[in-house]
């Protein structure tokens, strides 16, 4: 008896296992291939732009940080002279009392201009070697530059 039945379910699935045939499996091969070459650059394209909005944040919370700075130091960037002088300038890592945080990648410089009445930042990320950001206190706008050589 289970004999006879195992005898008819492996007739049942010999006639109906059937498989994929070489050219439908080149068609989804084919397909994904499209989807891929589809995607890949878009997700690229999505790292590009959270760099650069990492480096925009990182520039701006900056900014935010050194004008807290200047509150404290009655409107000054800098607090004096010496070796006990505060100061905004390098790369950020000295406002970090102030509130600013920097991100793993994100390189500031920050530089006073206008003999201390104002700053500069200047911005990159360790991912984008073709293109940097430059802050001005003075008017407060934000431009994008081209990295140039050493």
């Amino acid at each position: 008896m289970i004999a006879t039945i195992n005898n008819a379910l492996a007739k049942k699935r010999e006639e109906d296992e059937k498989g994929f045939t070489l050219i439908e499996l080149l068609v989804v091969i084919l397909i994904i291939g499209v989807l891929a070459a589809i995607a890949i650059p878009a997700f690229l394209n999505q790292r590009q732009g959270a760099w650069e909005s990492q480096v925009k944040s990182d520039i701006a919370n900056a900014a935010i940080a050194a004008e807290s700075f200047s509150v404290a130091h009655n409107g000054a960037y800098s607090s004096g002279t010496g070796d006990t002088a505060e100061t905004i300038v390098g790369d950020g890592t000295q406002l970090k009392d102030y509130g600013f945080n920097p991100t793993d990648g994100v390189n500031l410089t920050i530089a006073l201009i206008d003999d201390g009445e104002g700053y500069t930042i200047v911005a990159d990320h360790d991912s984008i070697t073709d293109k940097n950001w430059t802050y001005t206190s003075t008017d407060g706008t934000t431009e994008e530059g081209a990295v140039t050589g050493d």
